[in-house]
């Protein structure tokens, strides 16, 4: 399907519904056989959600993890054990190419059918310029695939560090090696870098930052997961894109980022999964933060539905469903750009033709059924894909 396809005013499914009337001047132009017309049935419609955040491509599980957790054990101390990012990068480099393959296949339709049609999908579990580009090469095979969601694809070298390894030396080879291998494929869009104390210090994050810059990587960051340790100044000093996690960023720092053009990334999910308080996401949309909401998808993370997160805001943060639901499609547009310049992330004449149809007359259906899709129905650059 080419891009003209996929434009609502071009080519594409005509929905009968009151929400995007506006929409269409008259129906007469679209009375042709290259029109779908499809009756929702009074079915609540809204924009295709837009999952910012998402570590899609890694193989293994860490389920026992959570059970350390209760018994006191921190994330360092799992990662001491063995556990942690360390179990992943070694269950998915022993993953052959193929069944990495059908790890993202089948995540990228789990995705969809819970009304993603568009998701970022970041690299950092191969830890080494080899294993990192073939998860990069994965992930281009997946952008290529029809009926998935579409892919920003986001390399995340900049981990953590195998053993073998300090940060400094990491980071050395990183910056002569890895960074000028994944340039010279042109197969990723952004680079991003898990800034926190512990893990890369302010210093290393800038090195691998400015560099990724320089080669044209547009800039995303992992900030202040577990405390303040700078990352959402140094975010809002190198107007990066986003600075996701935030949660101990303090008021005034992501003011700042927001100020320097910042997007902050909320990601409900991680302290839900690890029992850790809320950050203020109403005190945040009160100051005038702009910030994004998606699922950080991971192996000590697995939600990989954006209605969920959605609930999580909404039913136990009293987020205002309406800012919750532009968190994960207007907003989140602008933190993760097609790479084709089409407008998504909306319902208007333009933009690209992705949207979701309720199983609800209300619209607001789409955070509130936290056991299950909200989802009857989507449509994908221009293509009706039913579900029920």
């Amino acid at each position: 399907m080419d891009d003209n396809e996929s434009l609502l005013d071009e080519k594409s499914i005509i929905v009968n519904n009151n929400v995007i009337e506006d929409i269409v001047e008259s129906i007469d132009e679209f009375e042709s056989s290259e029109a779908e017309f499809v009756d929702v049935e009074q079915r609540a419609i809204v924009p295709g959600f837009i999952d910012a955040h998402n570590h899609l491509i890694w193989s293994g599980d860490r389920f026992n993890e959570h059970r350390l957790r209760m018994e006191g054990k921190s994330y360092v101390d799992i990662a001491n054990m063995g556990g942690g990012i360390m179990q992943t990068v070694h269950s998915t480099r022993q993953a052959s190419d193929e069944q990495l393959y059908r790890i993202g296949m089948n995540r990228l339709k789990e995705s969809l059918s819970k009304g993603t049609t568009f998701l970022e999908a970041k690299s950092g579990y191969g830890l080494s310029t080899e294993d990192e580009l073939r998860l990069l090469k994965i992930v281009n095979i997946l952008k290529m695939e029809s009926n998935l969601p579409s892919i920003h694809s986001t390399w995340m070298g900049a981990h953590a560090v195998t053993p073998g390894h300090t940060y400094a030396s990491y980071t050395e080879e990183i910056l002569s090696e890895q960074l000028p291998a994944v340039l010279n494929s042109n197969l990723a869009e952004s680079a991003d870098v898990f800034c926190e104390p512990g893990w890369f210090n302010i210093e290393q994050s800038e090195d691998i930052l400015r560099a990724s810059r320089k080669g044209g990587l547009d800039l995303r960051m992992h900030v202040d997961e577990f405390q303040d340790g700078g990352g959402g100044e140094l975010a809002a000093e190198l107007q990066v894109r986003t600075a996701d996690h935030a949660h101990h960023t303090s008021p005034d720092i992501r003011k700042k980022m927001n100020d320097a053009g910042v997007m902050t990334g909320f990601l409900p999910g991680t302290p839900y999964c690890n029992g850790d308080a809320w950050p203020d996401f109403n005190n945040a949309a009160e100051c005038g933060v702009q910030f994004t909401l998606a699922t950080d998808f991971n192996p000590n993370c697995y939600i990989n539905s954006i209605p969920f997160i959605g609930s999580l805001a909404v039913q136990r943060n009293g987020m205002n469903p309406y800012h919750a639901l532009s968190s994960v499609t207007r907003l989140a547009a602008q933190s993760t750009p097609r790479s084709d310049g089409l407008e998504h992330g909306v319902i208007q004449k333009g933009a690209v033709a992705n949207f979701n149809i309720l199983k609800s007359k209300h619209w607001e259906s789409w955070c509130m059924m936290p056991s299950s899709s909200p989802v009857h129905s989507v449509c994908l650059e221009g293509k009706h894909i039913e579900f029920y």
